[in-house]
């Protein structure tokens, strides 16, 4: 019987990633869109916390399913204290609207906006929630932290990775293997708190 984990997400590089990791564990990742379902819901919350189980609970509530959402974002100390985080990816649609499309426009503009600022502190982070089939709810977090780059190196992972250098080896998010980023980033450490509740549970 297959175990089954809706995704609260329609980003293609973020389900890559979800199913990349959670696959080898006999679990198939798919999305509301999967059942027919792509209303989204409105991310107010204030928190990462937050913002993920109201994607979580809108899909839980539709679906009558297990569902695992995420909220992400990165925090650029040279931008403002917590800034974009909970807000990154609307700050990146922002840009995008007024500069033109993609995020080498939105990288482009950061490392310009920071330009000569010696302080690069940047540090991604994510929350994950997963509402079992029953509604039990639970939380799993992560954080990555770095530096934004001097300039955007290589065209792997999605959104801010090619201006990230993490602090854990050094690495590179824009160059890295996916394989190795999911290994110290900010949704591969909290996955990996994910994946060892689901071990436990089933006895593993």
């Amino acid at each position: 019987m297959e175990k089954i984990i809706v995704l609260a997400s329609h980003n293609k590089g973020k389900i890559k990633e979800f199913q990349k990791i959670l696959e080898p564990f006999g679990y198939v990742v798919k999305t509301s869109a999967d059942f027919g379902h792509t209303e989204e819901p409105v991310e107010d919350g204030k928190t990462y916390q937050e913002n993920a189980y109201i994607k979580a609970k809108y899909y839980h509530d539709a679906l009558k399913m297990p569902v695992i959402s995420d909220d992400s974002g990165i925090e650029i100390e040279a931008l403002g204290e917590h800034y974009p985080g909970v807000h990154s990816a609307r700050f990146a649609d922002k840009i995008q609207e007024e500069l033109g499309k993609g995020y080498e426009v939105v990288n482009a503009y950061i490392l310009e906006k920071i330009k000569g600022n010696p302080n690069r502190k940047a540090a991604y982070h994510c929350a994950i929630c997963l509402i079992e089939k029953d509604g039990e709810v639970h939380y799993f977090d992560g954080v990555c932290e770095g530096q934004i780059t001097d300039k955007i190196t290589g065209t792997h992972g999605f959104g801010y990775d090619p201006i990230f250098k993490a602090d854990e080896g050094g690495l590179y998010f824009g160059i890295v293997s996916e394989d190795e980023k999911n290994k110290i980033s900010h949704r591969g450490k909290a996955l990996q708190k994910f994946v060892k509740y689901l071990k436990e549970k089933e006895g593993n």
